[in-house]
């Protein structure tokens, strides 16, 4: 029996496990992908706690970089050893009334790396071959693994909503998601307004392109807004609800809060705040495997890239611990084979 390494929870809020399993076969329409690097996202807290109703043991992990090492049968769009990633997308039914409308990240029945299946805590993992993303070969393991979340969420909550190039668009937060934010507004030609609580991030802020900071513990941000001409779109990535509502004071009439920073907690907003200049509060999932290989292609071409941190597979529990703490800048990223 050849065995892999994978870390994994054994429970409902359990430390993390490190063992040894056998490596799985994939199945018809199913892949087997070396991990090289997999991505330590907040949400892999919902794998933890099993608060989506995932089995366990489980390995979280949505933000998987690596090669494919086996094709399933009926597999014929990939060949092994072409490098594939996979993201929070993780596959789909084809047959639901969202997917028959194409809109497949919607998919009534949508499965999610490391939540339905074992994700990228592992040597090896298997996924639906609709998950699968291509990696350009300029982008590291290292650096594309949180693109396949953090990097789409943001590039594709940006690229759909209702910004144009010059508009003023406002980054709420300067952390895992927004400083990959920042990146891709400064780059897609919006002027760029970064908002973070003290003045620690704006140096930061700052060399990522931002044209504005706002400190939101010293000045009004809905005022600051609205002094630069008003947002067309206000992308929240913060997960503190109580931080997004000031912001919608600064939008221009049809401007969106753009909601990607997850949090079970209520907003707080009057509908007057809404009303007189027709605004709007719009959520944003992340996006499918083809939105993926966008952000991917866009990141090369842009120079965007993400502040990272790396620790082998074996050192999960530490990554997630410090990533749960908030005190990494900006994503923990593992690497297998070490």
């Amino acid at each position: 029996m050849t065995t892999m390494t994978i870390a994994r929870v054994p429970a409902a809020n359990a430390p993390f496990e490190i063992t040894e399993v056998e490596i799985p076969e994939p199945g018809p329409g199913q892949v087997r992908v070396r991990v090289r690097a997999c991505g330590v996202c907040h949400s892999d807290s919902l794998t933890v706690a099993g608060a989506m109703g995932n089995d366990f043991p489980r390995a979280p992990g949505h933000e998987v970089a690596g090669e494919i090492d086996a094709l399933g049968e009926g597999v014929t769009a990939w060949r092994a050893g072409q490098r594939v990633g996979v993201g929070w997308f993780g596959g789909c039914d084809f047959t639901c009334d969202s997917c028959r409308r194409g809109d497949f990240i919607a998919c009534e029945n949508g499965l999610v790396a490391g939540i339905a299946y074992d994700g990228g805590y592992a040597d090896y993992m298997i996924a639906p071959a609709e998950a699968l993303v291509g990696i350009p070969d300029d982008l590291s393991d290292v650096d594309a693994a949180p693109l396949l979340c953090a990097g789409v969420t943001t590039f594709n909550a940006l690229r759909t909503s209702v910004a144009r190039p010059g508009d003023l668009v406002a980054v709420l937060g300067v952390g895992g998601l927004g400083h990959l934010g920042i990146q891709y507004a400064v780059k897609m030609g919006f002027e760029t307004v970064a908002i973070a609580r003290g003045t620690e991030k704006e140096p930061l802020a700052r060399e990522l392109g931002a044209h504005h900071y706002i400190d939101s513990t010293s000045a009004d941000v809905a005022e600051e807004l609205t002094g630069l001409g008003g947002a067309s779109v206000v992308l929240a990535t913060v997960t503190v609800p109580d931080a997004m509502t000031p912001a919608l004071g600064g939008l221009r009439p049809r401007g969106q809060l753009v909601v990607v920073g997850a949090s079970a907690d209520p907003m707080q907003v009057p509908p007057f705040a809404l009303i007189p200049g027709s605004t709007a509060i719009q959520g944003h999932a992340s996006g499918t495997s083809k939105d993926s290989e966008d952000a991917l292609r866009f990141s090369v071409l842009t120079g965007v890239r993400p502040t990272i941190e790396t620790m082998p597979l074996k050192d999960a529990q530490a990554a997630y611990d410090k990533m749960m703490a908030g005190d990494a800048r900006f994503r923990m990223v593992l690497t297998t084979g070490d």
